[in-house]
């Protein structure tokens, strides 16, 4: 198991797609991959919720692969940006008819959903969320421990530091499912709070030769 910084884990990224795999496909193969990890997405009904970056945009392209198997799967946005990737994720789901909300405009039922996908921030993110994504951090633990939700967390949960595993708020997961390589703060700080179950999908990302 080879575990990693946030910046190596970004240099990879940079190298990987300077040797030829389009970036777009790297979000795709995580989308699979995390789809492919988790076997109970027909048992209930799924919230993938995205933020405004590639994290988003992982969450953007799962819900297009669930939408591709007849699944019941809404995406909630909690901003109205989006990464290029994302973008070309986003539209995807739009045509094919994935039930999109935006969080502060659209009624949000967080009970009514067995199964909520957090794909808000990503492993770059340091400090404290802000708002909206503090407020929606805070429905998705309720729905958890309230109403039993199972949530995954897409690469790291939202608010937790990738290096060091610390977090003022984050969201609790049942599963986080890390992409191409495991990070250094899933294993010290609170993660062990934070993270219920992990496991780490290989989408082909290269670590450059020292």
């Amino acid at each position: 198991m080879q575990v990693i910084s946030v910046a190596k884990m970004r240099e990879a990224d940079q190298y990987t797609i300077a040797k030829g795999t389009p970036s777009k496909e790297l979000m795709r193969r995580a989308a699979q991959g995390v789809f492919d990890t988790y076997p109970g997405w027909a048992d209930a009904k799924t919230l993938v919720v995205c933020g405004p970056g590639n994290n988003g945009g992982d969450g953007y392209a799962l819900a297009s692969i669930m939408k591709d198997h007849d699944l019941d799967v809404t995406v909630l946005r909690v901003s109205e940006k989006f990464s290029e990737d994302g973008k070309f994720y986003y539209d995807q789901c739009v045509e094919k008819g994935v039930p999109v909300l935006l969080y502060g405009t659209d009624d949000v039922n967080f009970d009514a959903y067995g199964i909520i996908v957090d794909c808000m921030l990503g492993t770059g993110f340091q400090g404290v969320p802000r708002e909206p994504i503090a407020e929606v951090i805070g429905d998705i633990n309720y729905a958890r421990a309230k109403n039993g939700s199972f949530v995954i967390a897409v690469d790291i949960n939202s608010g937790m530091n990738g290096d060091t595993g610390e977090a003022d708020l984050a969201v609790f997961s049942d599963l986080t499912v890390s992409i191409g390589f495991y990070k250094t703060g899933f294993f010290q700080g609170k993660a062990p709070e934070i993270i219920g179950a992990f496991a780490n999908v290989d989408i082909g990302i290269e670590l450059p030769e020292e």
